[in-house]
């Protein structure tokens, strides 16, 4: 999981290579996770500008944030040239967000590459075809994975359908399934619509509610609804406290919530949230 604070909340932001303008309002967007994009937002005449340029978010050793890369999938030429690149830069990239990603190879093979005995990043899979999905169980044994985004836009796009949370329930029903079985956290896809915040709002609320640990955003003002979501509310809170409480008062066995019946799964739930809700002890 990258080096996140919950201070940050678990908005992910992802910012285009070619706009260094942007990059300082990307990193302090309080975002948990700061990308910058050498893939889908470049042209294919402007990649190496766009390597040579992305170096330049990573010159920042007091960022408020784990600092990541989008690159190219790594089975591209494009990908390769990449790799290289990332190889050679002076401040390198916390986190590396791999997409088309297909086969627990491909992450083996970027951190084949990267891998160094000083330098070892976060590598996360952006999972966004249908081939991929066929594959999650075998993707996610991949050693070096440090988690998974839903990439909503690309998987609608071959799939022909449309973007809709309904649409794509399976999609991010089976990924969440998978990462948790596999261990390891999921971030939902962004909202791409840049000035609905409500319609922000409730597909973030959805997202945790199924079971995502974030959600990517592609505006800084889309981060704050973001956290304020993710962030366990009073009420949450409190709830969590009673089970608690009744759990001890049982003997962790099963009892009644404010008439709701509740054993083991709730206890162990109520537990995880109080444990991210009050931070180290």
């Amino acid at each position: 999981m990258p080096t996140t604070s919950s201070s940050h909340g678990r908005a992910w932001i992802i910012t285009p290579a070619l706009t260094p303008e942007r990059f300082a309002t990307a990193q302090n967007s309080g975002a948990a996770v700061a990308l910058v994009d050498i893939e889908d937002s470049v042209a294919p005449a402007d990649k190496q500008l766009a390597r040579t340029t992305a170096q330049q978010f990573f010159d920042r050793p007091d960022a408020p944030c784990t600092l990541g890369i989008r690159m190219n999938s790594p089975l591209t030429l494009e990908g390769t040239k990449d790799l290289l690149a990332m190889a050679a830069y002076t401040a390198k990239p916390d986190l590396i967000l791999v997409p088309k990603t297909e086969s627990a190879r491909d992450i083996e093979l970027v951190a084949s590459v990267l891998d160094t005995s000083g330098y070892t990043p976060d590598i996360w899979a952006l999972i966004e075809t249908p081939r991929a999905f066929d594959k999650l169980p075998a993707i996610l044994k991949a050693p070096r994975l440090g988690g998974v985004v839903f990439g909503s836009a690309d998987y609608a796009a071959t799939v022909r359908c449309g973007l809709e949370w309904d649409t794509l329930a399976y999609a991010r029903s089976a990924l969440v399934n998978a990462a948790t079985a596999a261990g390891i956290p999921a971030i939902d896809a962004p909202v791409y619509a840049l000035d609905t915040p409500d319609a922000l709002r409730r597909e973030a609320e959805k997202a945790k509610q199924l079971g995502f640990y974030g959600k990517g955003a592609v505006h800084p003002r889309h981060a704050a609804v973001i956290n304020e979501v993710f962030q366990p509310t009073d009420d949450e809170i409190a709830r969590a406290r009673a089970i608690v409480a009744a759990s001890e008062k049982s003997g962790n066995g099963v009892t009644s919530v404010n008439g709701q019946m509740v054993g083991t799964p709730f206890f162990a739930a109520a537990r995880a949230l109080l444990a991210e809700a009050d931070g180290p002890q």
